[in-house]
């Protein structure tokens, strides 16, 4: 019989065994909390399921909860998690006093008793809801992806997300029991293991001295399907209850070894060695872990043959997803590397973009003279008989801006013609946009009065039109979508005929999903000040609203003049006299730039600032799309050319 025939054979003996091995596992979660309207619980998302030894109905539990204000004290956790206060101290060895205080970012072992509800595991916290609270924030922000919007909705059966600051809700908590398989293997108990960024499933296992196969097992992950994600459960099968010194101590460097449960085969003759390699997740089923193994040696040894040995110490790692961990880094690594990606692609760019010649840039800049400075690392350079803006980047790795602009074209877009290399600094070639940053023009106030006519109320409206047309292209017609994460008014570019230019893409990301809405979670909070959403600024939440709730604010400095300190406290705050009270003309007619001396219709000025009202919501699920952003500006505009004013903007209802 060839390798062929014996793993087939293989395989139908596993296959006929599947309902022995399913019941030892739960499915991991993965990316499946931020889509809060998918309640199919093939990932858990709604909880796990009740499948443990001999089907009881309750167990002890543990889960994992990394102290912060204001839950940082022992009266505080044990008050979140309606749990004993005693017990919470004994097990996490602080003093038995409400004032006790856990060191910041500590990781705080919950007990718990852990019950079915139905067809799910599942302990039942009390909380009440504050001022600007959503599911998925109390799930992923309070909670720290202990719970999901979709378990809260489906308990408190409200599938709106809108909640009432000062209602009690019950925020059912992710657990489990050991199944009957994992009982037989020795496992006493199961923890909930909140996964943080840049953390290894090997590691994890390490820290309560747990085998990495069990802990994969228990988690339907495998060698070969191993990722793990900030803010999700990963579930640890325990033989004794946890200790605090497992969870404040040091932790452990991944192992040095392949960190799959089952090791490399012997150098010789795999098939005939009479060492078994036990699989521990399934140790009690002997016969089929016996022919896993030689399954697995089969492939092993055509693998090795085929491609190198990778490092065990990046297996199983967590990473931030969308946002990949590589990427991550290019923002905190040294200025001075580039993305092995990237290095990777020269070729490919070269083919579609040009690359200048160093000394071609030196003659155009006059060897990058003060006086062809425009601002900053910028200068004015003429390639060909063409103006062009000619940047040298400081540090950092250029390879997101470069790729992201190598394959967009958009009018509303800054372009980038080409780049240029020249010992270890990278220098980029852009349009030259004439008339240079909004922010110059709209806070500008001349005694000029051409000056003044040269920004008038048309004028306003399509550079507005043109950041939207701009950024929906960049949410919607890129592949996968971006979002830009930097807008504001300096970064806006205006040509020749005012026209506007969203330029600065270093700081912009793809979404990976393919979808607007879609989120990620950071840690590394980065922009402009004032132009940051709140979900960004305060829990790091990264979508494509992020970038609506900028493009609000540049409005606001459009149509009023004034600098982004004058809305820094509460943009929305300033606009609601204006667009709350029944008749607000009066508080428009206030805050609209006086340059514009009452040249604009006050209709379509109340028009335009309740659609920004809708882009400042704190909560991004109540912002518009900036497609229905875009919609909206395009019939004002197409209302301001024609003379008629019938123009409104959607409920907010409808962005939901």
């Amino acid at each position: 019989m060839n390798n062929t025939q014996l793993i087939s054979a293989i395989s139908i003996f596993l296959i006929s065994f599947l309902p022995a091995i399913i019941p030892s596992q739960q499915p991991y979660i993965r990316q499946a909390t931020s889509a809060c309207e998918i309640k199919d619980n093939s990932t858990s998302v709604l909880g796990y399921t009740c499948n443990g030894a001999r089907r009881r109905s309750s167990c002890q539990s543990y889960l994992t909860f990394r102290s912060t204000p204001p839950y940082d004290t022992l009266s505080a956790v044990s008050a979140l998690f309606s749990v004993n206060s005693s017990q919470l101290a004994q097990l996490n060895s602080v003093p038995e006093t409400n004032t006790a205080v856990f060191e910041a970012d500590r990781m705080v072992l919950i007990p718990v008793t852990c019950s079915c509800s139905g067809e799910h595991y599942q302990v039942n916290a009390s909380y009440v809801v504050r001022q600007d609270d959503t599911y998925f924030g109390i799930a992923n922000a309070t909670f720290q992806g202990l719970s999901t919007c979709q378990s809260l909705e489906t308990q408190n059966g409200d599938p709106t997300r809108y909640i009432f600051p000062g209602s009690r809700i019950t925020v059912p908590l992710r657990c489990a029991c050991p199944t009957q398989n994992q009982s037989d293997a020795g496992v006493n108990y199961l923890l909930s293991y909140l996964v943080t960024w840049n953390q290894f499933v090997s590691s994890i296992s390490a820290l309560f001295g747990v085998d990495t196969g069990q802990t994969l097992a228990a988690n339907t992950l495998s060698e070969t399907d191993f990722n793990i994600y900030p803010f999700t459960t990963l579930l640890i099968p325990l033989r004794d209850p946890p200790t605090s010194s497992q969870v404040t101590g040091p932790q452990p460097p991944p192992p040095p070894s392949t960190a799959a449960a089952v090791p490399p085969p012997p150098a010789s003759g795999g098939g005939s060695s009479k060492k078994t390699w036990v699989f521990a997740a399934v140790g009690a089923l002997g016969g089929i872990v016996l022919a896993s193994a030689v399954c697995f040696f089969f492939f092993r040894k055509h693998n090795r043959k085929s491609k190198p040995a990778t490092d065990s110490s990046r297996n199983f790692e967590s990473i931030e997803k969308p946002l990949r961990k590589t990427e991550q880094h290019e923002n905190e690594d040294d200025s001075s590397q580039l993305s092995q990606d990237f290095l990777e692609s020269i070729s490919s760019i070269a083919q579609s973009l040009k690359v200048y010649p160093f000394q071609q840039l030196k003659s155009a800049t006059q060897d990058f003279s003060p006086g062809s400075k425009i601002k900053g690392s910028v200068y004015l350079g003429t390639i060909n008989g063409d103006l062009a803006a000619i940047k040298k980047m400081n540090g950092g790795d250029v390879s997101k801006e470069i790729n992201l602009l190598n394959k967009i074209n958009h009018f509303n877009l800054i372009r980038l013609s080409g780049v240029s290399f020249n010992e270890g600094q990278w220098y980029l070639v852009y349009e030259y946009a004439s008339n240079g940053e909004l922010s110059d023009w709209i806070h500008r106030k001349s005694e000029d009065q051409r000056t003044n006519d040269t920004m008038n109320w048309n004028k306003r409206l399509q550079i507005a039109l043109d950041i939207s047309a701009g950024l929906n292209y960049l949410h919607r017609y890129t592949s996968p979508p971006h979002i830009h994460k930097d807008l504001n008014s300096k970064n806006i570019l205006l040509d020749e005929n005012f026209r506007a230019k969203i330029s600065n893409f270093g700081l912009s990301r793809s979404t990976d999903h393919g979808e607007e809405g879609q989120f990620a979670l950071t840690r590394h909070i980065i922009g402009t000040k004032g132009y940051m959403a709140p979900e960004y600024l305060e829990n790091g939440i990264v979508s494509t609203k992020m970038d609506v709730y900028s493009f609000g604010v540049v409005m606001l400095e459009i149509l009023t003049g004034k600098e982004v300190s004058f809305f820094e406290m509460d943009p929305s705050e300033v606009l609601a006299p204006a667009v709350m009270s029944d008749d607000g003309h009066e508080n428009l007619r206030k805050l609209i730039d006086p340059i514009l001396q009452e040249n604009y219709n006050i209709d379509l000025v109340l028009v335009l600032f309740k659609l920004i009202h809708r882009c400042l919501e704190k909560s991004p699920t109540n912002r518009p799309e900036m497609d229905d952003v875009f919609q909206s500006l395009s019939r004002i505009s197409t209302s301001a050319s024609s003379g008629e004013w019938a123009v409104s903007i959607p409920d907010k209802s409808n962005y939901a």
